[in-house]
């Protein structure tokens, strides 16, 4: 393991942790707009995505969107789109974060059920490809360049 992060080191990843719930989801902490939040890591997530029921609490402006999300049982859910945020992860930072909303309470409701604590968003794949991530889940690290 020490092999495989001096590596990742020298080639300019930084080195973010994450824990398991016990639904086996992925979750991490985050700030967007310089607010703290939880979300999980879901690889199978194309966009990044928060809560609607949050855009106050991280401070992001909203417009219409005409796309539609599905996942995860909920299909044809209205968004908004959120352009121009600051996004950080452990040290790794992405500015001109843009990020979709929607209605997450089926997936909050999904976590209740196994007395998880609400999470305020999803990391997608839009920010593991941006951050070429590399994920060690035998050490719950991600890496992202």
């Amino acid at each position: 393991m020490k092999a495989l992060e001096e590596l990742l080191k020298s080639k300019k990843y930084k080195k973010i942790p994450f824990q398991f719930l016990k639904t086996q989801h992925l979750l991490l902490k985050a700030d967007i707009n310089g607010v703290k939040g939880r979300f999980i890591l879901d690889t199978g997530a194309s966009h990044s995505c928060l809560n609607r029921d949050v855009k106050d609490k991280f401070l992001v402006q909203t417009q219409p969107s005409t796309t539609t999300a599905a996942g995860a049982g909920a299909v044809n859910m209205e968004t908004l789109l959120s352009v121009k945020n600051s996004l950080k992860i452990g040290s790794w930072k992405k500015e001109e974060f843009s990020i979709v909303l929607f209605d997450l309470h089926h997936v909050n409701q999904a976590l209740s059920t196994y007395k998880v604590k609400e999470v305020d968003g999803i990391i997608g794949a839009d920010v593991l490809m941006a951050g070429e991530a590399i994920i060690d889940y035998a050490f719950k690290k991600l890496y992202l360049k």
